[in-house]
């Protein structure tokens, strides 16, 4: 697993994809400090991670990402982590479009296509 707070390339990502999954890449984003880890085999094991660095539960939402499809398409907002009743978050995915859009914000400043 990899903390990401700095520009990846499109390459070492479908790097990370090879090593795991093949074609995609689970990530969790921090949309508090505006990082993510990336090439867990599980959201909650990236999640873990972040929480050990010093992120907040709250801040974090699970992703997968297709470093193979070249449209607006290759984020997938889909992670058990998301399900956060507290926040009003009842599905697997986001249902906040505000969050959705940080975390697209955040990925495309830190990945590099």
């Amino acid at each position: 697993m990899k903390i990401i707070k700095d520009k990846i390339s499109i390459t070492e990502l479908r790097s990370i994809a090879q090593e795991i999954f093949g074609n995609l890449v689970k990530a969790v984003a921090d949309v508090e400090k505006e990082m993510m880890v990336v090439g867990g085999e599980l959201h909650s094991d990236e999640e873990a991670l972040l929480i050990e660095n010093g992120s907040k539960q709250q801040d974090l939402w699970g992703i997968n990402l297709y470093p193979e499809i070249d449209s607006d398409d290759w984020i997938e907002f889909d992670s058990m982590i998301n399900l956060k009743p507290s926040q009003g978050n009842r599905s697997r995915g986001i249902d906040n479009p505000e969050i959705k859009e940080r975390i697209i914000e955040i990925v495309n400043r830190l990945i590099e296509r």
